[in-house]
């Protein structure tokens, strides 16, 4: 998976902010909690979260071009949704040459999301 590449850069951006609980999908660090759709039985994880001294709950996604466009946006829609709830953000962190895209379907479809560079 490309994902796997970005993921130390994705780790160092998080633990750079006042954080209590850091999880990842990297080694050595538990899994951040995954969402399954009742109706798809699709499940949905984030690559990073990480609360915050203020109890706030963060989601942050590596986000690499794909050409399935809709899994993604709903992915983050989710993904947002479920940081919202808990007073948080979602973050999309984009590596060099995928900023544009990431930045054109947060807006195309009106998601609640941060788009960094990585």
């Amino acid at each position: 998976m490309k994902k796997n590449r970005y993921i130390r850069k994705a780790l160092s951006w998080v633990e750079k902010k006042p954080t209590k609980i850091v999880k990842s999908i990297a080694e050595g660090y538990e899994n951040p909690k995954v969402f399954t759709s009742k109706s798809t039985n699709e499940k949905i994880r984030a690559d990073l979260s990480f609360i915050t001294y203020s109890g706030a709950k963060h989601y942050s996604d590596i986000a690499l071009k794909n050409n399935n466009t809709k899994k993604l946006v709903v992915k983050w829609k989710v993904l947002s949704f479920m940081a919202g709830m808990k007073r948080g953000k979602l973050h999309l962190l984009a590596p060099k040459g995928h900023k544009a895209f990431t930045q054109r379907l947060v807006e195309r479809h009106n998601i609640n999301a941060l788009v960094h560079t990585l």
